[in-house]
């Protein structure tokens, strides 16, 4: 296995999201788009009062998987009725700083058990965040 980093063969599109006051601020992106306060979670001694990190990872990444899954779907010809991805972020203490885990479940409850594994498989290999996080942190997936 190669830790080189994956070049990209062509950019396709950039996002670009600003950060201000970490946990604790405010988020927007360069198109306005994304606009809104961060706050720390409860669980983490913040009020709650806004999103968070996790939370937008949790979102970006179900939304890229289910596009990923919907791309591995056409190309084999396979209608799959409707799917539904739920991606759970966890962070937790890592050594010295934090880590994170995720758990994808894809709900395709119009397809066979065998043949909705198999797409969740391939989603899962050509997905940009499980591309990204493959061999850096735990990413479960699995079938609802």
């Amino acid at each position: 296995m190669s830790n080189a980093p994956t070049i990209l063969e062509k950019r396709l599109y950039t996002a670009t999201a600003t950060a201000k006051g970490g946990r604790d601020g405010h988020v927007k992106t360069t198109d306005g788009t994304v606009d809104f306060a961060l706050a720390m979670p409860r669980e983490l001694g913040g009020t709650g009062a806004g999103a968070n990190p996790e939370q937008l990872f949790a979102a970006g990444y179900s939304a890229c998987f289910g596009s990923a899954l919907a791309h591995v779907a056409r190309a084999k010809k396979i209608k799959t009725g409707p799917v539904e991805i739920t991606a759970a972020v966890t962070i937790g203490p890592v050594g010295e700083g934090f880590g994170l885990a995720v758990e994808l479940t894809a709900s395709l409850p119009e397809l066979p058990r065998e043949q909705a594994e198999e797409l969740v498989h391939a989603a899962h290999q050509v997905c940009p965040y499980s591309n990204a996080t493959r061999g850096n942190i735990v990413v479960d997936v699995r079938v609802a």
